[in-house]
């Protein structure tokens, strides 16, 4: 087993076996580095009395290392085909949505279009399954992207070390890629189908994607699915561990929470409520305080508002999470505002809009 994973696996197993007390989470409040207890501490249901004290520890140190700035991205949808069935995403095998796929002219069209709106990072996403979109087609897609946009990043199927070569050299930047659940039982139990069945090529996604030379990978969990701290102790503990041996990369969280789909309005996230998020975002912060934060589409006007003052320091504007205008979404989200919008928030908040950092090398 790849030890990264061993580690994770480890940690997580051991998750239980820890009580926490209010002197484990005062003792990590004071300390400038976390270690794995001090972690497992801020991430407890005790720590939550103390969320206060946490949020004020994370906005400092979000002042610190990142300003007033917000960096600012959107995605675009190329296919929702998809050969995986995944039972809380909407792009699942089976269920009945109008498909589609853009092509090269519809890319560039959509593209135009998005880089209108002073937009410069734009993230490139896709279904599962090489035979509907395969790294070939992606390639081209950042290929395009590079004409119009400064950052592009892409959000697909699991890809080998070759085939993440090819998207950087078409000049992809980073790659996001999602666990969805660290526990290797529930993840086999709601995967049912397809190439995403494979938890640990997936879960390696991200270091194959830096052997690639890309220059960032995300992480996140899908919180919900499983016991989300659990979940959000993994995804740090990951993302902690890649760092560590790619010091070079840049590091990024997202904490994208469940959200209801076509034809099952009913999935929503277990147990996740808007206190407990922001406590595992102003944990994320302090845990690895020099890592993005993004915080979803997924969310609520008020509290995306509010995170971006307290620790995330990345955000989505004017979101489609549908192919264009020809297929229909991944997901339900929340807030639908415009760019325009988002950054006349922004600066009523005095915080500053960052469309990008930076210079592309080629």
């Amino acid at each position: 087993m790849d030890l990264i994973l061993e580690n994770v696996l480890e940690q997580l197993y051991k998750f239980d076996n820890y009580k926490i007390t209010k002197n484990d989470i005062k003792n990590a409040l004071n300390k400038d580095i976390l270690d794995f207890k001090d972690l497992r501490a801020l991430l407890s249901e005790e720590a939550l009395e103390f969320l206060e004290d946490i949020a004020q520890k994370a906005q400092k140190l979000t002042r610190k290392y990142f300003g007033n700035g917000i960096y600012l991205f959107t995605p675009l949808y190329l296919s929702n085909y998809c050969n995986s069935k995944c039972v809380y995403c909407g792009f699942q095998s089976g269920n009945n949505i109008v498909r589609a796929k853009l092509d090269e002219k519809e890319i560039k069209n959509q593209m135009e279009q998005i880089s209108k709106s002073s937009l410069e990072e734009i993230l490139l996403l896709t279904g599962e399954g090489r035979e509907y979109a395969s790294a070939e087609y992606i390639a081209k897609a950042c290929d395009i992207a590079r004409d119009y946009f400064k950052v592009v990043g892409v959000e697909v199927y699991s890809m080998d070390v070759n085939e993440y070569e090819l998207l950087h050299k078409s000049g992809c930047d980073y790659v996001t890629m999602f666990q969805e659940t660290y526990n290797k039982q529930k993840y086999s139990k709601i995967h049912l189908a397809g190439e995403k069945r494979n938890y640990e090529y997936r879960f390696n996604a991200q270091e194959r994607a830096l052997k690639a030379g890309m220059r960032g990978v995300a992480f996140g969990s899908l919180l919900g699915i499983d016991d989300f701290r659990k979940d959000a102790y993994a995804t740090a503990l990951h993302a902690y561990f890649i760092q560590k041996k790619y010091p070079h990369a840049e590091i990024s969280l997202s904490v994208p929470r469940l959200r209801p789909i076509i034809n099952n309005k009913k999935i929503n996230p277990k147990d996740v409520n808007e206190t407990r998020l922001l406590q595992i975002m102003c944990v994320y912060r302090l845990f690895l305080p020099f890592a993005n934060i993004t915080i979803s589409s997924r969310e609520s006007v008020k509290f995306r508002n509010n995170v971006i003052k307290i620790c995330a320091n990345k955000m989505s504007a004017g979101v489609n999470v549908g192919v264009a205008n020809k297929g229909d979404e991944q997901f339900i989200i929340d807030d639908n505002r415009s760019v325009g919008e988002i950054l006349k928030m922004l600066k009523e908040q005095n915080l500053q809009a960052i469309m990008s950092d930076s210079i592309y090398a080629g």
